[in-house]
């Protein structure tokens, strides 16, 4: 397997309790990995296995067949990665955020497409409202608003994308989803929901 995301024999241990172990599976482009599990059972642990910033107890992960740790600044490049928190910085707004954010991933976009990117996820009247006064569901949809901007990265890895969005900022997800998966490119995702994602390429694993 040389392209593609392969997990090889993974397992991961906390403490004294064994999360999960034996995890091998390969996620080809153009198709969607779904993870599922109960609360603790591991889910975010994994991804953060599959984007490198945590060690598995036993296995490895690859990207185009070969080991993630010799090819750190490739993953870099080529994987975007979003937690379940926004992580956005108070004091900006979703415009500077926005900034902020895809600077750090080694690329600036430009004014019209990064306002393109917040109408999408509908805060074009919020671009330069201080991101402490938006709602839950808003921080949310500015965070993922880098998506719009990332359709370059092969791999997207979403931690519980679809909390606190309503039914349009669903919709709107799930089509930046299902354009990157028709782009060849690789989702891997965890979702308590039930998701509205029209792709016969699609992985479910449950931890």
């Amino acid at each position: 397997m040389s392209q593609g995301l392969q997990l090889d024999n993974l397992a991961c241990t906390r403490g004294s309790r064994q999360l999960f172990c034996g995890l091998s599976l390969i996620v080809k482009p153009g198709e969607l990995l779904r993870v599922r599990g109960a609360n603790g059972a591991g889910k975010t642990s994994l991804l953060r296995m599959l984007c490198g910033l945590l060690l598995p107890t036993n296995g490895q992960v690859l990207w185009h067949g070969k080991p993630l740790h010799v090819q750190r600044d490739t993953m870099g490049q080529d994987l975007m990665y979003l937690g379940h928190a926004a992580a956005l910085k108070d004091e900006l707004s979703p415009l500077e955020n926005l900034f902020d954010a895809c600077a750090l991933g080694g690329h600036t976009p430009t004014l019209p497409a990064a306002l393109a990117a917040l109408e999408g996820a509908g805060l074009r009247s919020h671009a330069r409202t201080p991101a402490r006064r938006l709602s839950q569901g808003q921080r949310r949809r500015s965070a993922l608003a880098r998506l719009a901007l990332s359709q370059n990265a092969p791999l997207w890895i979403l931690d519980e994308p679809f909390n606190a969005l309503d039914i349009a900022a669903n919709a709107w997800l799930t089509g930046l989803i299902e354009g990157h998966l028709k782009n060849a490119g690789m989702v891997v995702l965890t979702s308590h929901q039930d998701m509205p994602i029209a792709s016969a390429n699609q992985l479910d694993l449950t931890l």
